[in-house]
């Protein structure tokens, strides 16, 4: 199957919208990588609070260890200081929640960042693309073997072709096609592919 017609102008309209297609998807992969790089920074509070209460639960658990060795109130002595480091943990927690829930948000605003947009460009470019490719490989099935079918393109011309096209052809092409003149045919048919973008191989 040919991906893109031989007729120049449409050929270079083609490429131009996969060109584009491309750029715009690799311009929104580069907004939504900044975008998540940014987001992320925010972890940074969370990042704060996780390491200040590993440090406050490291150093009330080593005070709770040293106040067991004071002898007789060594347990009384201890309990406070054991609350401490597990109340620090659940500081340690709560950073961790927040770093867990940046990291979520940026990777999904990363995500729709890529997604949207792309989608939205590629739902207008995707019928057309695959109009071309259909319309082409069923063109290119008439062409094919050893008679090519020249009179159901001639007869989609004469029956779908804008009529400044038709009025272009020599005077007396439709009576001519009528009576089956081959070059009559052979004019409409090429007049029909020129509108895929194909050329009627001589």
């Amino acid at each position: 199957m040919r991906p893109y017609a031989q007729r120049p102008a449409l050929r270079l309209r083609q490429l131009a919208a996969d060109a584009g297609l491309l750029g715009w998807t690799l311009l929104w992969i580069f907004v939504a990588r900044a975008v998540h790089g940014a987001v992320l920074a925010l972890a940074g509070p969370g990042r704060a609070v996780e390491d200040l209460g590993r440090s406050v639960g490291g150093s009330m658990e080593s005070a709770a260890g040293v106040a067991e060795d004071v002898p007789v109130v060594g347990d009384e002595l201890s309990a406070p200081f054991g609350a401490l480091a597990r109340a620090s943990g659940s500081v340690s927690g709560a950073g961790q929640s927040a770093q867990d829930a940046v990291e979520t948000l940026a990777t999904i605003l990363a995500v729709a960042l890529v997604v949207l947009p792309v989608a939205w460009l590629l739902l207008r470019w995707l019928p057309w693309r695959w109009g071309y490719l259909r319309e082409a490989g069923a063109a290119a099935r008439l062409l094919a073997g050893p008679a090519p079918d020249l009179d159901l393109l001639a007869a989609r011309a004469v029956a779908t072709a804008p009529l400044p096209r038709l009025a272009a052809l020599p005077p007396g092409t439709g009576a001519a096609w009528r009576a089956g003149d081959p070059a009559a045919v052979r004019a409409l048919a090429a007049l029909e592919l020129d509108r895929v973008g194909l050329r009627l191989d001589t």
